[in-house]
C-alpha cells in the first residue's frame, strides 16, 4: 500500500493510493464510509498518527479496497499537491554516513580520509522542519550556499517503539519506506568540521513522494536506487550494497536508545554525488534533481 500526505483545496490530508498510484482517497472518507472506525478509535489527522495507531486489522481493511472504490471516492493524483509523507518528523532524521563502499571511497579521496571504510555505523542527525515535498524547491541561498550537493537515500519509517532490537526481528519494527534526498552544503560541512549544519538548512530534506508499506517490499530489501540531475544519471546502485544493512542499522542504533513510532532513518547514499566528480558537479539554480528507488517512485525537486 502507498500512503501520502497531500494538499487538496488548501487543506492538508492523508490518504491511501490505488495500486496504479493514479488516485488517492482521503483517510477521513475511509474512516467514515468504509468502517475504519472499527479499527481506529478516531480518524488520524496526520501520517504520524496513522503510523502510530495503524495495526494489522486496519491494513487488512485497506487491502480490500477495490478500483471501483477509488473510482467512486478517490481523487486523481494530478489534482492534489503531494507533501512530504511526514512533513514534521517528531525528532530529527537519523542518518547513516558513508554506508555504501563506493561512496565511502569517493568521499575518502576528496577529504583525505585514511579510514575511508567505516568499521562501525556512522550516525548524524538532520533537521527537517518541515521536510520538503515532491515538486517543492530546494533553495539556493546566496551568501550561504557555495557547494550544493544531492544524495539519494532509502529512508526507513519506524512503525513501533523498540529498544535493543535483535537483528532477526528488525522488520517487525518497520512501518514502511520512502525516499530522502539528503541535500548537503559541502562548504559548510568542511568549515564546521561536522555534518549537521551543512545538511540541516531549510528545504534540505526533500522526502517522498509516498510512504510505502513494508508489505510491498520483500525483506531483505534489495532495490535499485538512482539520482539524476537535469536528466543525467549521477548515482546508480542497489540497496543490497549497503555496508551496514537494515537489520544491522536498527539493531545497532537501538542499543540503549529507544526508537519511536514515526522515526525516520536515512540509510546512506551511493557513489556519484557532486563532490565525487573531478571537476566537481555541484547543483546550481535552475537544476532539476530526481531521486528514484524501485517500488517506491521518483522524488523530483527544482533548485532555485
Amino acid at each position: 500500500m502507498y500512503f501520502a500526505t497531500y494538499l487538496e483545496n488548501g487543506s492538508e490530508k492523508i490518504g491511501v493510493l490505488n495500486s496504479s498510484r493514479t488516485k488517492i482517497m482521503d483517510m477521513e472518507k475511509l474512516y467514515v464510509s468504509f468502517g475504519l472506525a472499527e479499527g481506529l478509535k478516531s480518524c488520524p489527522k496526520t501520517m504520524l498518527e496513522f503510523v502510530e495507531f495503524c495495526h494489522d486489522g486496519v491494513l487488512k481493511q485497506l487491502q480490500q479496497l477495490t478500483d471501483q472504490d477509488f473510482n467512486n471516492n478517490g481523487v486523481e493524483i494530478e489534482k492534489v499537491k503531494l507533501c512530504a509523507p511526514i512533513p514534521y518528523p517528531k525528532r530529527n532524521i537519523f542518518c547513516l554516513g558513508k554506508n555504501y563502499l563506493d561512496h565511502a571511497k569517493e568521499v575518502g579521496v576528496v577529504l583525505g580520509d585514511q579510514d575511508e571504510v567505516p568499521q562501525y555505523p556512522i550516525y548524524f542527525s538532520k533537521v527537517a522542519s518541515p521536510a520538503t515535498g515532491h515538486g517543492d524547491v530546494i533553495e539556493y541561498m546566496p551568501g550561504v550556499v557555495t557547494r550544493l550537493d544531492y544524495e539519494v537515500e532509502l529512508a526507513i519509517v519506524i512503525g513501533k517503539e523498540g529498544k535493543n532490537i535483535p537483528k532477526e526481528k528488525a522488520e517487525e519494527y518497520i512501518f514502511g519506506y520512502t525516499i530522502l534526498n539528503d541535500v548537503s552544503e559541502r562548504g559548510l560541512q568542511k568549515r564546521h568540521g561536522q555534518w549537521h549544519k551543512g545538511k540541516s538548512l531549510d528545504t534540505f530534506s526533500p522526502m517522498g513522494p509516498y510512504l510505502v508499506h513494508k508489505s510491498m517490499i520483500p525483506f531483505p530489501v534489495e532495490l535499485e536506487i538512482s539520482c539524476s540531475v537535469n536528466g543525467e544519471v549521477r548515482q546508480q546502485s542497489n540497496t543490497n550494497n549497503l555496508i551496514f544493512d537494515i537489520p544491522t542499522i536498527l539493531s545497532d542504533l537501538s542499543k540503549g536508545m529507544t526508537l519511536k513510532s514515526g522515526d525516520i532513518i536515512a540509510t546512506g547514499t551511493p557513489a556519484g554525488v557532486g563532490m565525487g566528480f573531478s571537476p566537481f558537479k555541484f547543483l546550481n539554480s535552475g537544476d532539476i534533481v530526481s531521486c528514484s528507488i524501485e517500488k517506491i517512485g521518483t522524488l523530483t525537486n527544482p533548485v532555485k
